[in-house]
């Protein structure tokens, strides 16, 4: 008796395998749907997908309502030179919430050169603060990693046709 029948199996060899079915689509018990039907159907399910909040979440994690608040606010400044808010342009490399309400934003410019650079560290932490229940803003400016386009989000290449 050989080892293998002693573990409860055998080994069989064989010199070849039939291929197994391929998976199909049972037409005939399908509905029958229009191409506008099929998208609105595919739409429906992806705005349910993304207006899913994860569980438990807290205010000021990312998906909480503060955190959303706040980048909310953040997409509300837009760089005066180029007409794309400075979320989407990739200028903000982090947003913290604590639980006590107190935000942090980790910021970039375009460049240090920026005629803005004065102003719009300030004007961030000013929106930020004003977001009913953030207690405290503090906005660091940071030059490292430097700003690059890749660093824009599809929607912001999109409008400044670069996509």
């Amino acid at each position: 008796m050989s080892e293998e029948a002693d573990k409860g199996f055998t080994v069989e060899e064989v010199a070849s395998v039939d291929a197994p079915p391929r998976a199909r689509v049972d037409l005939e018990n399908t509905p029958d749907e229009t191409p506008v039907e099929k998208l609105e159907r595919k739409r429906d399910y992806l705005e349910g997908f993304l207006a899913q909040k994860p569980e438990g979440a807290n205010a000021g994690d990312p998906g909480g309502a503060l955190y959303e608040a706040v980048i909310t606010s953040l997409k509300e400044i837009y760089d005066p030179e180029i007409p794309v808010n400075i979320y989407d342009l990739g200028l903000i490399y982090g947003v913290d919430v604590s639980e006590d309400g107190d935000a942090v934003v980790t910021m970039t410019l375009t460049t240090p050169h920026c005629p803005v650079a004065e102003s719009m560290p300030g004007e961030v932490e000013l929106r930020v603060g004003a977001v009913p229940g953030i207690r405290d803003a503090e906005v660091n400016l940071v030059w490292d990693p430097p700003w690059d386009p890749a660093k824009m989000s599809d929607e912001a290449r999109l409008e400044l046709g670069m996509l």
